[in-house]
């Protein structure tokens, strides 16, 4: 069982309560979902193929991440998430922006790591992703809707606007 803390859309932490993955979460209340984008020191950033069983299985993502366990900070999240889904040990890594998706339930805090990591040592976690490959800034802008999932980080990354 996944143990999340809830927040309210201000990005306060509401104490005493927990949310559980799997669970509708009620009105009003929201989980925490860290992205981190990966750029190397030679200006390529790294795509991740989802995995074909999951949601969206076989497109590209341009960052990792996923939901911060209950009592993770976002940027503990976002180091773990990237480490499990690329083996990549964030050790530049800042938080660029923050989204609320009242939709969703979910507040996204998005984070970029500059990174050298050895471009082909990257791993996969297992469920998760399938596949990576590193592309430049023009590939990555100019990915379709049908080939890149979320383009949710762009907006905080001057270089990546159109």
């Amino acid at each position: 069982m996944e143990l999340w803390d809830a927040y309210n859309e201000n990005f306060e932490k509401i104490n005493n309560l927990t949310l559980v993955r799997g669970e509708k979460i009620p009105e009003g209340l929201f989980h925490l979902v860290c992205d981190v984008l990966v750029k190397h020191s030679d200006g390529s950033y790294l795509l991740m193929k989802r995995d074909l069983n999951k949601h969206h299985g076989g497109l590209w993502e341009a960052t990792s991440g996923g939901s911060a366990l209950k009592g993770e900070t976002p940027l503990e999240c976002a180091k773990r998430e990237l480490f499990e889904e690329t083996g990549i040990v964030a050790t530049n890594i800042k938080e660029v922006g923050r989204v609320v998706e009242k939709n969703k339930n979910s507040i996204y805090v998005e984070f970029i790591c500059y990174t050298n990591w050895h471009k082909s040592n990257i791993s996969f976690q297992k469920g998760e992703t399938i596949a990576y490959k590193w592309v430049s800034k023009d590939t990555l802008i100019n990915m379709k809707e049908d080939e890149l999932l979320t383009r949710r980080i762009q907006q905080f990354i001057d270089e990546l606007h159109h």
